[in-house]
């Protein structure tokens, strides 16, 4: 247990040194649901979909400084299509320093949403401008092209990301208008629930140089005191030749 502390803390500092601005969130893979069910509140949206085979998005967001009515900044809505039950995930968000925005990442099952007003109708919302914005897409969130199927069912949450602007500038056009965020948007299966499966060639590559360190700090520890002993040795038999 231990070991696995220390692990885990060797690779968030990684992972802080790599990224400049990363938010993440951690979860398990839901139960499989019907169909049906995924299609009544799925179908023509228009969502982008992370799997575990195809789990990196590289796009840009859009962000705005918070407000009465949205005070937590721009909603965008992902789909994470393919999962393991009770398989333990993480979705990264990373974006560049360049960009200063706070984000506030959340997952939720289907029922979850369909169950929430407000959840529904702000999916419905970022629905439509993605309609607006891409009216000739012909590429959307489909039950027979993207879903896992395992007896007529899908275990699918949804990714719901919040991004404020969060800097000051003189820069009137800046402060008016919000740029959109360049982000990466990650989806990371972890193996054996333990690791993100992205960094464990990494973690591994630690283990083995803290080992082999370890090992040759212990070795020379012992060739250094054999040293002294054999130092302290001859410093012996010299004083006995000089009182005889």
């Amino acid at each position: 247990m231990a070991v696995m502390t220390v692990l885990s803390l060797i690779v968030t500092l990684f992972l802080t040194s790599v990224f400049a601005n990363t938010e993440k969130t951690i979860f398990l893979g839901p139960e499989p649901i019907p169909l049906t069910v995924v299609h009544s509140t799925l179908s023509d949206l228009r969502l982008e979909t992370l799997t575990p085979a195809n789990g990196t998005l590289r796009t840009k967001i859009n962000a705005q400084f918070p407000r009465t009515e949205h005070s937590k900044g721009t909603t965008t809505w992902l789909v994470l299509d393919k999962l393991t039950p009770n398989q333990r995930y993480e979705v990264r968000v990373c974006w560049p320093a360049t960009q200063p925005t706070e984000l506030s990442l959340s997952t939720f099952p289907l029922s979850a949403v369909r169950d929430d007003a407000e959840l529904m109708a702000s999916l419905h919302a970022y629905s439509a401008s993605r309609h607006h914005s891409y009216p000739n897409e012909t590429t959307h969130f489909s039950i027979q092209g993207n879903s896992s199927e395992r007896g007529e069912q899908a275990s699918i949450l949804l990714l719901h990301i919040l991004a404020a602007a969060d800097y000051f500038t003189t820069d009137t056009s800046l402060m008016r208008d919000v740029p959109p965020v360049d982000v990466d948007i990650i989806l990371d299966p972890f193996l054996m629930n333990v690791l993100p499966r992205s960094i464990a060639g990494t973690a591994c590559y630690i283990v083995a140089v803290a080992v082999v360190t370890f090992h040759l700090a212990r070795r020379m520890s012992l060739w250094f005191q054999e040293l002294i002993t054999c130092g302290r040795g001859s410093s012996s038999k010299r004083s006995v030749k000089k009182r005889q």
